[in-house]
């Protein structure tokens, strides 16, 4: 039997199994690889964990900013007849502090209440322009659409692209007593377009930043439980192993040892050939207890290990229960040494677990049959004892830590293990082991 060991812990998921892991394989854009991009890209992640730690920062440079750039130069530049047609009206310093209060002011709730911050402004918008007047400040129209379709529900956009009309065909007829009507609607419903435009694809793409991140999070959840079910299967599988073998090595050392005690007065030569048989259990149990733990450790060289016990093991098996006391009758029919060494290692223990449980509960006294058939696609297994001279075996209900074990092991090939009275007398286990997937993985 050819041993694969492998460096990976136990339950680790092989790298290709995460498809974020298969995507950086692929190249990347080289613009996004330039150094003024990353740069520019580390920036902004400051930035916005920065926004998320403290959010009317952002909002109180925004307006000041709008104020700077737009409401400042309205203040020092005053508009002449001249300039801009005389249907346009010249507001005093205080009318236009108001007006500029009132579209500048309500972006500090661009964010937290966008539809709100919007009707403030397209109202003070629909004031203004009703005098008319006409203001650079004019723009906080078009960053409250913005952030009323990068933030508000898409039910709210329309209650605001139905205004917005209004507002732009209230705007396009003051402006055209100075510029041609046509002209100032295209102008500013383009303008009005790319706002929403610009709010859509910065909503899509933070969307979909999120859901990656959340398809990531859930992937990482999903390997961490993979991870734990792998492991629980790894110590279950481990503690069958070491209940098969330190329980069965165990019950024969005991019943040789009671054996041997009992004939050392009697026959000094029957007790030195049960400490020789003691011994040679032990060292035995040691071997495989060594061969397992050894494929467990880990950061050391590969251990020497042992093949797997398997079909052709149990007849030594056998000799060592009937050195225990027990008559074992052992017989096999059809090629069970063809068998799959999976097979063979789960018809093994389970032959193994139902000895030392015939051995425990019926004593040396008692005599065994076990057979073994290969019949077609199934394998059958059948262990039978003559029971105890006096006294009563376990309940079939009385399942144990060895019997479940035996269970599980059949489980894994598709088959069952029934365990009862046998009729006149002494116990018997019967288990059928599905073959057919072995059969069809070697393309039979």
């Amino acid at each position: 039997m050819t041993t694969v060991t492998s460096s990976e812990p136990i339950g680790a998921e092989p790298a290709a199994a995460d498809p974020l892991a298969q995507r950086a394989d692929t190249p990347a854009d080289p613009l996004w690889q330039h150094p003024l991009v990353v740069r520019f890209g580390r920036i902004g992640r400051r930035l916005r964990r920065s926004d998320a730690d403290r959010p009317w920062v952002l909002d109180t440079l925004v307006v000041i900013v709008v104020f700077a750039i737009f409401c400042l130069p309205d203040l020092g530049h005053r508009h002449d007849a001249r300039e801009l047609g005389d249907s346009f009206a010249e507001l005093p310093v205080g009318a236009m502090l108001l007006f500029q209060a009132g579209l500048v002011l309500p972006l500090f709730l661009r964010r937290r209440a966008p539809f709100v911050a919007f009707a403030v402004i397209a109202l003070v918008f629909a004031i203004q322009w009703s005098q008319p007047a006409f203001l650079r400040a004019d723009v906080a129209l078009l960053i409250a659409l913005y952030s009323l379709t990068l933030h508000g529900r898409l039910r709210e956009l329309l209650w605001a692209g139905g205004v917005m009309i209004g507002e732009l065909a209230l705007a396009g007829v003051r402006v055209s007593a100075v510029a041609s009507i046509a002209e100032a609607l295209f102008f500013l419903f383009t303008a009005t377009i790319a706002a929403v435009a610009l709010g859509l694809v910065v909503r899509i793409r933070r969307s979909q930043l999120a859901g990656l991140r959340e398809h990531a999070a859930r992937l990482e959840i999903e390997r961490d439980q993979r991870s734990r079910l792998a492991a629980a299967d790894e110590r279950a599988r481990v503690a069958r192993e070491m209940h098969d073998i330190v329980g069965h090595n165990l019950s024969v050392m005991i019943t040789l040892a009671d054996g041997g005690a009992y004939a050392a007065d009697v026959s000094p030569d029957r007790g030195g050939e049960a400490l020789r048989l003691i011994g040679e259990t032990g060292r035995q149990a040691m071997s495989e207890l060594r061969r397992m733990l050894g494929a467990l450790r880990e950061h050391t060289d590969t251990p020497q290990l042992a093949p797997q016990p398997g079909i052709g093991d149990i007849d030594a098996l056998c000799g060592r229960i009937r050195a225990a006391g027990p008559g074992v009758v052992y017989r096999t029919t059809g090629d069970v040494d063809s068998l799959d060494r999976g097979v063979q290692l789960a018809a093994y223990r389970i032959v193994q677990e139902a000895l030392t449980n015939s051995l425990k509960h019926a004593g040396p006294s008692t005599a065994t049959v076990v057979s073994l058939v290969v019949d077609g696609p199934r394998l059958q297994i059948q262990i039978q004892d003559t029971g105890p001279p006096a006294g009563t075996r376990p309940s079939a209900g009385d399942d144990g830590h060895g019997l479940i074990g035996m269970k599980e092991r059949a489980a894994l090939y598709g088959g069952a293990v029934t365990a009862g009275v046998r009729p006149g007398g002494g116990w018997i286990v019967r288990t059928e082991l599905d073959l057919t997937p072995v059969l069809r993985s070697e393309g039979i």
